[in-house]
């Protein structure tokens, strides 16, 4: 199928975005990676009214480590972040960034079309609500951040307002004990289930974790496990208790890919597998 008719607009600075924004009006869509946003036009699924074009738009393009931690420019793709090097206390994005689709996706898609679009089982969604970033929005009235556990509002829902855009995504703390792992039926495929955790242990002993679940709510979902790591050795039944209490706290859907009961159980391995994995790191 093809899109249904709209006016192409190219930005090429972050003004004169929010200027195109404002004046076309809420229908009107923004055009970074195009992967996510072009499919579902080509099926019209989506029918903005008018496209803006900022992959001209200039400085939002970057990868920046620092004492502050970790911030990404917009229109990094996802290529960029699979092949960084030196982000210590970070690299649990570096490793999960296979897991988006495939090669040439990941060399076009961009990491802030990625937390735009909203995707629940979207990787980056999942890690940025894991490591409690924020999301640095720009619109008419200047910039305001939004905390990544606050921006996502349900399927292809966010904070950000139709004149706003995301300029960055910033990653205040390092999870050194960190993973994300998924399950999917052919390797590209959305996720069924994904699973994103964080784990914190010292001497054999674990001291806490968070869980961040996609594929089993209209947003990523952070599971409460209270307390249930601390004090508990770092071993495989401890994942395995973990992921039961996770899965015991879902009422997943029932769709054309799974069924909930099905979803809890991939649910329960994952997380086990995901904990496992962070342990290791």
């Amino acid at each position: 199928m093809k899109p249904a008719a709209f006016t192409y607009h190219r930005a090429h600075d972050v003004r004169e975005s929010i200027e195109l924004l404002t004046e076309l009006g809420e229908d009107a869509k923004i055009l970074a990676g195009g992967q996510s946003l072009a499919p579902m036009m080509n099926f019209r699924l989506a029918r903005p009214s008018a496209l803006v074009d900022i992959t001209r738009v200039t400085g939002l393009d970057y990868l920046r480590h620092g004492a502050d931690g970790l911030r990404i420019g917009a229109l990094t793709t996802h290529r960029t972040v699979e092949t960084a090097s030196e982000l210590a206390g970070f690299d649990v994005l570096p490793r999960s960034a296979h897991w988006v689709g495939h090669y040439p996706i990941r060399c076009r898609g961009t990491f802030g079309g990625s937390i735009a679009h909203a995707d629940p089982t979207s990787e980056w969604c999942l890690l940025a609500v894991l490591l409690e970033a924020n999301i640095v929005l720009a619109g008419p009235r200047g910039q305001r951040t939004v905390p990544a556990t606050e921006f996502f509002h349900g399927f292809f829902a966010t904070a950000a307002e139709p004149d706003e855009l995301i300029v960055e995504i910033h990653f205040p703390e390092p999870a050194r004990q960190a993973a994300l792992t998924e399950f999917a039926q052919r390797q590209g495929d959305f996720a069924i289930v994904a699973a994103a955790v964080r784990l914190s242990s010292v001497d054999g002993q674990c001291t806490g974790g968070r869980v961040v679940l996609g594929g089993v709510d209209p947003r990523p979902l952070v599971v409460d496990i209270s307390n249930a790591l601390d004090g508990a050795a770092v071993t495989e039944s401890t994942w395995d208790a973990v992921g039961e209490l996770v899965a015991g706290q879902l009422d997943p859907p029932t769709d054309a890919h799974g069924s909930g009961a099905y979803r809890k159980q991939l649910a329960a391995t994952l997380v086990a597998r995901a904990f496992a994995e962070a342990a290791a790191r």
